[in-house]
């Protein structure tokens, strides 16, 4: 199963490590990664294989969460199927 994390926020160091550490951790495989910084504004995207993790998609979600309040960042992670149906016109 693929995951679509999306992560927005004001850019600060160590955005990108927080969320692979957390990935890799539950054994969540990242497959593509694209980020850029506009005006002091980060924004990413991730796609990763989470069929190898034991994680629930859930706990996963509210880790992820979680860890994005501390640093003042919005981290959003969805199931590549519900994903597309929310962005497809």
């Amino acid at each position: 199963m693929k995951l679509v994390v999306t992560v927005v926020g004001k850019d600060r160091v160590g955005i990108i490590a927080m969320v692979s550490r957390i990935l890799a951790e539950n054994n969540v495989n990242i497959l593509s990664i694209n980020q850029n910084i506009l005006d002091g504004f980060f924004n990413m995207i991730l796609i990763a294989e989470i069929s190898g993790s034991k994680i629930k998609l859930t706990e996963l979600q509210q880790r992820l969460r979680e860890s994005g309040r501390e640093i003042n960042v919005d981290i959003k992670a969805q199931h590549e199927d519900i994903f597309n149906v929310m962005h497809n016109i």
